[in-house]
């Protein structure tokens, strides 16, 4: 601190307006230099700071700058569209605005300096970074200064990186790169080079507070349908985090709305913007060029053997960690089009770890996010896509569409934070790097669905879906509510918003709102009113059930053993009963994320005890399990399970009817069998429509392909994998006859309630009209 109190003092300008020139003159005067002289300011061009270079007084260097502050939220109308396409930086007002500014409100005017530096440090800095241009390397650092001391004044969301291009290729780490990776791929030095810069070019999120303004209103107003609702508990924990640690946020994807609405949350709670990595196909005009000014890395979906690209995404990847920017992307790889979570792409979670085990990064922490809608308004053509449809294409007109469409309230989109994972601690769980990786990306997962919320949109359609096409009365959804709300708050499950399901008014809310969105119809008046799926809403219904599902597959599971039980006549009801939940469990690998064994011990013996605290003393005998499963409530199983057991039958069977053959042609075999399940439900030999999914059927071969269903092993015979595929199809067809059965005693529950109009000590409390 002595040593740069002796120092001559340099001010490192802007060009800037007359207003704010004005402004920093009446700043300087109140500076002293400690020499005793006036201060000195140099405004930063080349032929300035070559000057600078030269002198040989070791001046200190102080980067400022005059900024204005923004507006306050009350001030600025910016849901509007014109508001929100404006080009004006709130940051950078014109001049105009700055001199109305400083007349109104001076306060929002600010000098700010950065952290000075001796010019001999900065001649240092740059030798041990590998060298390169002195004027460019001071121009870099005052920029940054300025950066870092703006983010104390404006806040941690305008957190930007700059000269980043630079700022990796000039290093010794980079030039060395390049020439191991020219000799390995026996290419010549300069062309390696070449295409790493390209490749950064591309990659690189070039950020601008002027996008980050402009997309921050843009978000805003394509997200105008919701009103968000941010669980905050764990906030002060990530903050935290952050201070040290390079945050890696992996929500749950379900929209394109996921980063617009993610990203106020995240800011609100007192985060920087997250660098998100994004695919290539949403990088069209003007969203693209905006998106990537503002924090979006736009990744190429395929780079098969470009081994140079795959080096400079690490070498990009390693720089926002050694820099501590947050980073985010979807562990799913895609939008799920069942409303569950789709299984982890394994992708860029490799490069992450590769990229933080060549940093000086002590650790990165992954924090599992999910986001829930009430309503989705992609949800419908999801649905299309899964009975066949061709997807649409992302482009101008269709997202003009899509932002059209979002000016239509549709209720509230929820965005829960999950407990963060140290990568560090996680990788070091397993020697082998790959499995250590894959491991990491299913605690995410499981992370996730361990905070996605009960809603009481997915409630009122799980009460729906596994009646068939069946209409109910409100005493009807009385009946039926009344025990799923019950189990939900014995299992002490989170709840979107902490809403209370207990409250009628909770349920109505969701079924006005899923009558508004045309998912749900009504027919008739007063007490004779009667709800019902709308036409080929089917799978739309099943988005919603599907986003809490994930917390009732062991009670399903718990429901079949004991009707296996019934069934089998276990030899030994513990042992045996057991194995048929562990075989029920692997069967569904695929489809769910499950706890490891022993804890899906502890969670089977839990829902047994919520259908009988007896259950374990009378599993031995057909006759007393038959009472225990007779008197469970609610029945889950054909809720949950039905639609996919129907789906991995329909590929049994087709695979049993198809030619064995070396090669198999899947798409093929997934249109046979849409066509398949059409027929079978036209008949009723499935359930509902949303058992007709190339989503579900493409699970199921996944199953099969896992048990060397698809072509022939080495040295079997045609006959021998045509048996083991009827093997396979008489193991699902068996679990999907369980289910129909336990669906059988649901129905004449409801069939009882019909004959009686109520039954004895099953109290009801939707006991309204939603719409009164």
């Amino acid at each position: 601190m002595t040593a740069h109190m002796e120092r001559p003092r340099v001010y490192l300008t802007e060009s800037m307006t007359e207003t704010e020139s004005g402004v920093l003159r009446t700043w300087l005067r109140m500076q002293k230099d400690p020499t005793g002289g006036a201060p000195t300011t140099v405004v930063i061009t080349d032929q300035s700071l070559s000057d600078l270079t030269r002198r040989e007084d070791d001046p200190l260097l102080t980067p400022v700058r005059v900024v204005w502050l923004p507006r306050s939220p009350e001030e600025s109308n910016s849901h509007r569209l014109r508001e929100a396409l404006s080009p004006r930086d709130p940051l950078h007002p014109g001049r105009g605005a700055q001199r109305r500014t400083l007349r109104s409100t001076p306060e929002r005017c600010r000098v700010v300096q950065g952290e000075p530096a001796p010019l001999s440090d900065l001649e240092r800095r740059l030798a041990d970074s590998g060298g390169g241009s002195l004027p460019e390397f001071i121009r870099r650092q005052a920029a940054l200064a300025l950066e870092r001391a703006e983010r104390g004044l404006l806040g941690s969301q305008y957190k930007v990186s700059r000269f980043v291009v630079d700022e990796i290729t000039d290093t010794t780490r980079f030039h060395a790169g390049v020439r191991e990776l020219a000799e390995r791929l026996d290419v010549s030095v300069a062309e390696v080079d070449k295409r790493s810069r390209e490749a950064l070019a591309e990659l690189v999120a070039t950020q601008s507070r002027r996008a980050v303004a402009l997309w921050d209103r843009l978000g805003r107003y394509f997200s105008r349908a919701y009103r968000l609702d941010v669980d905050t508990s764990r906030f002060e924990e990530l903050r935290e985090l952050n201070r040290q640690h390079s945050l890696v946020f992996l929500p749950s994807h379900r929209s394109y709305l996921d980063p617009l609405v993610l990203r106020p949350a995240l800011v609100g709670g007192g985060l920087p913007l997250n660098h998100v990595m994004g695919g290539l196909n949403v990088s069209f005009w003007p969203i693209g060029p905006i998106s990537k000014r503002s924090g979006t890395v736009f990744i190429r979906r395929k780079f098969g053997d470009d081994e140079v690209y795959k080096w400079t995404l690490r070498e990009y990847m390693r720089y926002l960690l050694t820099k501590r920017f947050n980073l985010e992307w979807y562990i799913e790889g895609g939008r799920s089009r069942t409303g569950k979570l789709r299984p982890p792409r394994f992708g860029l979670l490799t490069y992450l770890a590769k990229a933080f085990q060549s940093s000086v990064a002590s650790d990165v922490y992954l924090v599992p996010v999910s986001l829930t809608y009430d309503q989705l308004y992609e949800v419908s053509a999801m649905a299309d896509e899964a009975h066949g449809a061709a997807k649409q294409r992302e482009s101008l007109r269709w997202l003009f569409g899509y932002v059209r469409a979002q000016g239509r309230r549709t209720g509230v989109a929820h965005v829960t934070i999950g407990r963060p994972l140290s990568l560090a601690e996680s990788l070091s769980q397993e020697e082998d790097s790959r499995l250590a990786i894959q491991k990491t990306a299913f605690e995410v997962c499981h992370r996730i669905n361990e905070v996605t919320p009960v809603t009481a949109s997915s409630l009122v359609m799980l009460a729906f879906l596994g009646i068939e096409d069946r209409a109910l009365t409100i005493p009807e959804l009385t009946f039926m509510l009344t025990p799923l709300v019950a189990y939900i708050s014995a299992r002490e499950l989170p709840t979107a918003g902490d809403v209370d399901l207990t409250n009628p008014q909770v349920i109505r809310q969701a079924l006005r709102t899923h009558l508004d969105s045309g998912v749900l119809r009504c027919d008739g008046e007063g007490d004779d009113r009667v709800f019902y799926l709308g036409k080929d809403q089917h799978l739309v219904a099943a988005f919603y059930r599907n986003t809490t599902i994930h917390f009732l597959v062991v009670r399903a599971i718990a429901e079949l053993v004991l009707q296996a039980a019934v069934d089998g006549r276990f030899a030994d009801p513990i042992v045996d009963g057991w194995a048929e939940a562990k075989r029920i469990r692997d069967l569904l690998k695929f489809e769910f994320f499950f706890s490891d064994r022993d804890t899906f011990e502890r969670e089977m013996r839990t829902e047994l005890d919520l259908i009988d605290p007896r259950w374990e003393l009378d599993l031995g005998e057909p006759q007393n399990t038959q009472k225990v499963l007779t008197g469970a409530k609610p029945y889950l199983a054909h809720r949950v399970l039905l639609p996919f057991l129907e789906a991995y039958a329909v590929v049994a069977d087709h695979l049993v009817d198809t030619p064995v053959a070396a090669k198999f042609d899947e798409k093929v075999f997934v249109t046979e069998c849409l066509s398949l399940a059409r027929r079978r439900r036209l008949r009723q030999q499935i359930a509902s429509s949303e058992s007709i999914s190339g989503e579900l059927f493409a699970t199921a071969l996944r199953l099969a392909r896992n048990r060397g269903l698809m072509t022939p092993a080495e040295g079997e015979s045609a006959a021998d994998l045509t048996a083991r595929r009827l093997a396979f199809a008489e193991e699902i067809n068996t679990l999907v006859g369980r289910v129909r059965h336990i669906r059988a005693l649901a129905h004449a529950r409801l069939n009882q309630l019909q004959e009686h109009g109520h039954l004895p000590h099953e109290p009801g409390y939707l006991t309204e009209d939603p719409d009164r």
